[in-house]
């Protein structure tokens, strides 16, 4: 079979069965099988009215792995009597590309209409995407294809708007257990023949464990059958096949960015114990401890701030002893810091403040620093007006001084605003001493 070869329907499965996973062997053979999705799938939910209606129209799947995508859109071509090729985005490049689409143009003049469904559809890069556009146009495929990532980031716009995008989700618990209850009771395609033995329990632990995904689900299953003792599947042999909860993260996609922005947030939100949940969640994944620490430094400028000045101070040594001790004992110091910050007074003051600034500085005209505020250090600088007028701070009272800093069209400007959080509470007194000790220098000069 070559790699456009029409793909076997659903209804096509039961032959050639040996040496198929179980995952795929128990592919839904129509609609009504097909479990979940129901915000999508459900009764007088437009994909299942244009599903059942064989009315098809281009667009894209977006969901995580294992929550079929691949399984509704082969059913969406044996529904509509279509011709289905599959091929993958990691093989395939435009040469591939314009050949499919050639055999599509034929297929089309006698008649039939192709459903092209590309897996991994964000792996392809701009031009390659382009490639479709015309035989999207034309109709001369329906174009069905499958991501993990945001088409928003991942798919040329061209192509976004020429197709609907249909998010799926991760598949509940319960949801997974009937897909399993299902494979141990289907024979042939399943492993109802075996008469297996296994708990309710048993498969709520597959289930949790999948993370919602189905083919994971079905894979442990199948692992767990063949270590059965006597036809029973206990609890040994399912906690062999699972080794590690599967979870879902990729470093360099969407959930990954999902997830630290959960850490961020609940850390901003004062929330220690999922602050301290989404940081396991990332480590039990595998995320780069070093990582963690920067994202928690941070968290550490950014969001507490001057409201707590140690809490960067903590963020510093934590990611030199993730550095020195690495994996696990670093793990501790991370979650030590990640409470110690969700716990720490908040404050953005200064955040804001660099930000005031620089849109001052976007907005105003770059005037030249005052005079007295310039150093002289030859006569022509002195002959020029250079530090004249500077006064030393040191040499005032409470070293205090009513010089003018800011440049004379900023007078009286207000970039830091502490708030009355944490330490930030006595800087606002500093503050405010401040003003008023110049107020009292200005009356004593004047």
């Amino acid at each position: 079979m070559s790699l456009f070869d029409t793909a076997p329907l659903p209804g096509d499965r039961d032959r050639d069965l040996a040496g198929r996973p179980l995952a795929d062997r128990m592919r839904p053979q129509n609609l009504n099988e097909f479990v979940g999705q129901e915000h999508i799938l459900g009764p007088g939910k437009p994909l299942r009215a244009q599903i059942e209606s064989g009315h098809l129209t281009s667009l894209i799947l977006w969901g995580p792995p294992g929550s079929g995508k691949t399984t509704l859109a082969a059913l969406m071509a044996q529904q509509s009597h279509s011709d289905f090729i599959s091929f993958s985005a990691v093989l395939s490049g435009i040469k591939e590309i314009k050949a499919v689409m050639a055999d599509a143009e034929k297929v089309k003049r006698l008649g039939r209409r192709t459903v092209l469904f590309i897996d991994e559809i964000h792996r392809f890069n701009k031009a390659q995407q382009d490639a479709f556009l015309p035989y999207v146009e034309r109709g001369d495929v329906v174009l069905i294809g499958a991501t993990t990532e945001n088409p928003s980031f991942e798919v040329v716009s061209a192509l976004l708007s020429r197709t609907k995008i249909y998010t799926l989700r991760a598949l509940e618990p319960a949801e997974v257990v009937v897909l399993l209850q299902r494979a141990l009771e289907t024979p042939l395609r399943g492993l109802g023949h075996l008469s297996l033995k296994v708990s309710r329990e048993s498969l709520d632990e597959i289930a949790v464990a999948s993370s919602g995904d189905a083919r994971a689900a079905l894979n442990t299953l199948e692992l767990a059958a063949e270590s059965a003792q006597e036809g029973v599947i206990d609890r040994q042999a399912i906690a062999d096949a699972l080794q590690r909860k599967v979870l879902l993260y990729d470093k360099s996609g969407e959930e990954h960015y999902n997830l630290i922005s959960a850490l961020h947030k609940s850390v901003r939100s004062s929330d220690a114990d999922a602050a301290l949940y989404w940081l396991g969640r990332m480590m039990k994944a595998g995320e780069d401890r070093l990582y963690l620490a920067r994202r928690l430094v941070r968290m550490a400028i950014e969001d507490i701030g001057l409201a707590d000045p140690r809490a960067v101070e903590q963020a510093i040594a934590c990611m030199q002893a993730v550095h020195f001790l690495g994996i696990p004992e670093g793990d501790q110091a991370l979650a030590q810091l990640t409470i110690y910050l969700a716990l720490a007074p908040k404050s953005d003051a200064a955040y804001r403040a660099l930000n005031k600034v620089n849109a001052t500085i976007e907005t105003t005209v770059a005037v030249p620093v005052p005079l007295h505020l310039r150093n002289a250090p030859t006569r022509l600088m002195k002959q020029m007006g250079y530090a004249k007028g500077y006064k030393h701070a040191h040499q005032e009272p409470d070293a205090v001084t009513n010089m003018q800093c800011l440049p004379e069209a900023l007078e009286g400007t207000v970039f830091y605003e502490p708030t009355e959080r944490g330490f930030e509470q006595k800087l606002r007194e500093r503050l405010q001493w401040l003003s008023e000790r110049r107020v009292k220098t200005d009356t004593e000069q004047g």
